[in-house]
């Protein structure tokens, strides 16, 4: 029986962080066949690779891509990256299962423009993504401000009841049952602000038993960070399962230089519980417009406004000054909206990308009109800035904490390593120019230096551009959990 594909003569990163080699790898069907020299095989293809490198395809562990594998399947700011997997769902705002008569409001409005993208069940918004052929694979969180916002409506500004967190777990533990990874909580956010430990030590029953994740986007990321770090692994304690601390950051001018403390927290909690976390390689994060977060940040950058779209991409600044107002008014005449916050210090993140347990995620909101520059530049900028450039770690381990340590955390089957029978997710690139180029003034500009994407062993992105091909699947909770 031939190959599909002999991809030959590569320099190999398998995802486990070992020393790279040369070989040729082999594909057959959705999986790879075989590694080694397979110069007595024969296939139906062979792409001479001399010079370049390959690696499992990047996993982007968190994600709010939910609406855009519907919406632009072709997947382009991710599959020009690399990655070839995304973890949906993310920071408490998941488009299922979401009663559509309660509207689409508040935090979700950013992410799911209007209630076609939104779904009853988890289910039914995974039919969804499968019938629009995407090219990626995706796994789903279930959010838990989208579980409070369909089950309390409008009146989130209180502490749910007793029986209004029984019907949320009974919906989450209908979603697991469709096929969701696990919960994902933003403490931060206001259709959540609200809610108590104690609620979330309640939801999160279901998880444990289910293998499930529960991911957090900590209650407060500035001075009370060590705070809401103790409060996440206490709701991940009563999951009885993994927790995952979502793009972690010490935020604003006065806690510059806090991540010794907080990786040190961190770590402590590594010896009681099974806790991870990842990062983006920025000093600017992005989110809905917070006109009480403004002040904190050194600048802010507009992503999108419903009311002046016409400051989409702009510095804050600016717009105040021709309002002859102050930012913080500017702020709130622009909501509702998006910005990006220069919050963080470079010697934070890179302290933070440098751990050994970090996995990386790019947290990029795809439907921004001048979206951050990590929604198409985060994996090359690690590969590229932070590894070959300023040499903060291997190559080799760079590739581990995009692939096989993010499969692993996230349990994803026979994805993230390179290994006879995985399955035959693989990006090509160049290590020498493999970079990012999208910036925060042209934000939209694919990487350098990745050749071509295989995505189940089908071509989703080669010669700079998407293939149009659709080989992408919904990575349901039950199927990577099978012996």
């Amino acid at each position: 029986m031939s190959d599909d594909l002999i991809l030959k003569g590569a320099t190999v990163f398998d995802g486990t962080g070992a020393p790279r080699y040369r070989a040729d790898i082999a594909v057959r069907g959705d999986r790879i066949a075989a590694i080694g020299d397979l110069a007595d095989r024969r296939a139906k293809r062979t792409v001479d690779l001399d010079g370049l490198a390959v690696a499992p395809g990047f996993i982007d562990v968190h994600t709010h891509d939910d609406a855009a594998l519907i919406e632009t399947p072709r997947m382009e700011m991710k599959a020009s990256q690399g990655v070839t997997t995304v973890i949906c769902g993310n920071c408490g705002a998941s488009a299922a299962p979401y009663d559509k008569t309660k509207g689409v409001g508040s935090v979700l409005r950013l992410l799911f423009k209007d209630d076609r993208l939104v779904a009853p069940t988890m289910e039914e918004f995974m039919g969804k993504v499968e019938a629009a052929g995407p090219a990626l694979n995706s796994a789903f969180l279930v959010g838990h401000s989208t579980l409070r916002m369909s089950v309390m409506g409008d009146d989130l500004n209180r502490h749910a009841r007793k029986d209004e967190i029984a019907r949320m777990k009974t919906m989450l533990k209908g979603a697991l049952d469709d096929g969701a990874i696990g919960l994902s909580s933003g403490l931060f956010y206001p259709p959540a602000m609200p809610a108590s430990t104690e609620e979330l030590i309640e939801l999160v029953e279901p998880l444990g038993p289910a293998g499930a994740v529960y991911t957090a986007h900590i209650r407060d990321e500035a001075e009370k960070i060590t705070e809401a770090l103790e409060e996440a692994f206490a709701i991940g304690r009563a999951a009885g399962g993994r927790t995952v601390i979502s793009h972690h950051k010490c935020n604003g001018r006065p806690n510059f230089g806090r991540s010794p403390q907080t990786l040190a927290q961190i770590e402590e909690a590594m010896r009681r519980q099974p806790i991870a976390f990842d990062v983006y390689p920025y000093t600017a994060g992005s989110t809905i417009l917070r006109p009480e977060m403004v002040d904190r940040s050194e600048k802010v950058l507009i992503t999108g406004s419903e009311v002046m779209p016409s400051a989409a991409g702009r510095d804050l600044d600016e717009i105040a000054a021709e309002m002859q107002m102050s930012r913080l008014e500017a702020a709130k005449r622009l909501v509702p909206g998006g910005a990006i916050y220069f919050q963080m210090h470079e010697d934070d993140v890179q302290r933070i990308l440098s751990h050994e347990k970090a996995m990386v995620g790019s947290d990029g909101i795809p439907g921004d009109a001048h979206p951050h520059p990590r929604l198409w530049g985060t994996f090359p900028r690690v590969l590229g800035h932070y590894s070959r450039d300023l040499k903060l770690f291997s190559l080799e381990d760079a590739v581990r904490r995009m692939t096989g340590l993010s499969a692993a955390n996230f349990g994803l089957k026979d994805r993230g390593h390179l290994r006879p029978g995985a399955f035959a997710d693989i990006v090509v690139f160049d290590p020498a120019t493999v970079g990012d180029t999208a910036t925060f003034e042209k934000p939209i500009q694919p990487a350098a230096g990745i050749a071509s994407v295989y995505v189940n062993g089908i071509a989703v992105w080669q010669s700079g551009k998407t293939t149009g091909a659709s080989p992408g699947r919904v990575l349901r909770r039950q199927e990577q959990q099978a012996a």
